[in-house]
């Protein structure tokens, strides 16, 4: 199982996108996704750790995957080589 947590902004049309993408993804590959937002404890520890230019955050196995817009294909691209190695 590939754990995703996106860090959400208030009015945001990428992180509303990137929910999306993820919940589609979700059918095909094995993803547990967590939504929380920029505002909260665990939205300003990722901030902290990670110092993301812009929201939506998307961690991916506790590592930073993208910021902003969610690259679509290099996302597919690493779903596919976790699904490979599981």
């Amino acid at each position: 199982m590939v754990e995703v947590l996106v860090v959400t902004s208030p009015a945001c049309h990428l992180c509303e996108d990137a929910l999306e993408v993820l919940e589609g993804l979700a059918h095909v590959y094995p993803l547990s996704i967590r939504q929380t937002s920029i505002d909260s404890e665990e939205g300003r520890a990722v901030f902290e750790r990670f110092h993301p230019p812009l929201p939506p955050f998307v961690v991916v196995d506790d590592e930073l995957f993208s910021a902003g817009r969610l690259p679509r294909k290099k996302l597919c691209r690493h779903l596919e080589r976790s699904k490979a190695v599981a």
